[in-house]
């Protein structure tokens, strides 16, 4: 026991000795997404409060493209000083079975924490006659229906590719974007029957009454969706999904500077100004080391790998 606590921490002293001087300089979070969408939202709260706690400057950088992959690679071949930290979502732990060509491997990259999650949610215009997602199915049966999500492996994707397997009288056509802002425009503009993702792609909207949320991948309604209808209560048990954030960095980064950055974002997510920030964009906080980080991260690789299997959606 006491040799698993000793080298979690480093030996003594090493903790302090490494992670006095970080930061040395800009810490970069970047974002494999474009500006708008989940990841983005929240990379933008915490680097706006991180650049108070670690006494530097913090940038975003977007890199979208290939799913998330192209700026996950990016991050993880950064130099492992935590000055780059990727800041990404469940696209993360999905796409290490969708995709074998990734430009790195997942153990290029460990976990730092995992803040925040938002629930995942099917949306239309409110234009559509649809208030729950039995009313959707029940119209659109017999016909053909476009559902837009922010890319192909993402959680919004798997899910609703596999909702619409058990509906073998819809046919359902996926059209991918890149991120949640052009998933936003295409069903604004009525070019998309239905959307999914993170409530937090479309807090404005549903907030504003321009979209309508018809059902919720929660175990019950969610507070902030009293109205919402949960896929068990639309007929689909087991539909419980947690989209998640996390913070990562290249897998060499020293243990007590992984370590501060972690108590640096769990500190932020604790301020109460940030939890209501959090509140506003359908996000609700997470608490926990890094290890639980680690531990939570390795859980997820195993569920996503089962669920994209279970669909056909893995990489030959």
């Amino acid at each position: 026991m006491i040799g698993s606590v000793v080298a979690l921490l480093g030996a003594p002293g090493s903790r302090t000795a490494n992670s006095q001087s970080y930061p040395s300089k800009a810490v970069t979070i970047v974002v494999p997404f474009p500006a708008g969408g989940f990841a983005d939202s929240f990379a933008r709260l915490l680097g706006n409060r991180l650049s108070e706690r670690l006494g530097w400057t913090v940038v975003i950088d977007n890199r979208p493209g290939a799913g998330g992959n192209l700026g996950a690679a990016a991050a993880a071949k950064a130099a492992a000083d935590g000055h780059t930290v990727l800041v990404t979502t469940n696209a993360l732990a999905i796409n290490e079975l969708l995709t074998k060509d990734r430009g790195f491997a997942i153990d290029d990259l460990k976990a730092v924490a995992i803040p925040a999650w938002a629930p995942e949610v099917l949306i239309v215009n409110s234009k559509h006659p649809a208030r729950t997602l039995a009313e959707f199915i029940a119209r659109a049966k017999g016909r053909s229906i476009s559902f837009g999500t922010p890319g192909r492996g993402t959680v919004a994707h798997i899910v609703a590719t596999y909702l619409f397997t058990q509906l073998p009288d819809i046919e359902a056509v996926h059209v991918p974007f890149q991120g949640g802002a052009p998933v936003v425009s295409a069903l604004m503009g009525g070019h998309i029957d239905l959307a999914g993702g993170a409530a937090v792609g479309y807090a404005a909207q549903l907030q504003s009454g321009d979209f309508r949320a018809i059902a919720i991948a929660t175990q019950q309604r969610h507070p902030q969706f009293p109205d919402v209808p949960t896929y068990a209560e639309s007929g689909f048990p087991g539909f419980v999904v947690m989209n998640w954030v996390g913070a990562f960095v290249p897998a060499k980064t020293a243990e007590p500077i992984a370590i501060r950055l972690n108590e640096a974002i769990d500190a932020v997510i604790r301020e109460p100004e940030v939890q209501a920030r959090l509140t506003s964009l359908q996000m609700e906080p997470l608490y926990g080391d890094r290890a639980s980080a680690q531990a939570f991260f390795k859980d997820e690789l195993a569920k996503w790998a089962t669920m994209v299997q279970a669909i056909g959606l893995a990489e030959k």
